[in-house]
């Protein structure tokens, strides 16, 4: 880490590039993603962890970045909605069960299934499906269709 002023010089691999960004102690991943890196698929939702919408995957698992501090993350592999580009089974499996409307809370989802799908390569219990789903919210569509996805996306 490289001292710049009052901020930090670290870097981030992201999506499998490597960013070098200038931050303070204090700020968020999910800020740093947004405002300095353009990646802007994990949202600012309730920013104190209740909502998921900013839900990322830091080393194979789900995070959501807005209680992720910057500097936390250097040294980490972080994987966000933009590293997926659109060739992901869970992405395919959204579209096809119709798995959103507003689209608010759909890049915290799919961020919450891709880890899933690696963790569980073949399709889980119905309880660990619930487990894992728990941690994102969506005010606009019943679950079901995001539940028909999450099978949806072993079948492809």
């Amino acid at each position: 880490m490289v001292k710049y002023e009052d901020r930090a010089v670290i870097t981030l691999n992201i999506n499998g590039d490597v960013h070098k960004v200038a931050v303070h102690p204090s700020d968020l991943l999910l800020d740093v993603l947004r405002e300095q890196l353009g990646l802007t698929a994990a949202k600012p939702g309730c920013k104190n962890g209740d909502c998921g919408a900013c839900t990322i995957i830091i080393d194979g698992l789900p995070a959501k970045s807005c209680l992720v501090l910057a500097v936390e993350a250097e040294n980490h592999t972080i994987l966000t909605v933009e590293g997926l580009k659109g060739q992901s089974p869970v992405q395919k499996a959204f579209v096809d069960a119709n798995a959103f409307q507003c689209g608010y809370c759909t890049s915290g989802f799919l961020m919450v299934c891709e880890a899933l799908r690696t963790q569980y390569p073949d399709l889980p219990e119905e309880y660990i499906i619930e487990e894992w789903l728990q941690s994102n919210l969506c005010r606009c569509t019943s679950y079901k269709e995001i539940r028909n996805a999450v099978r949806l996306m072993y079948e492809q």
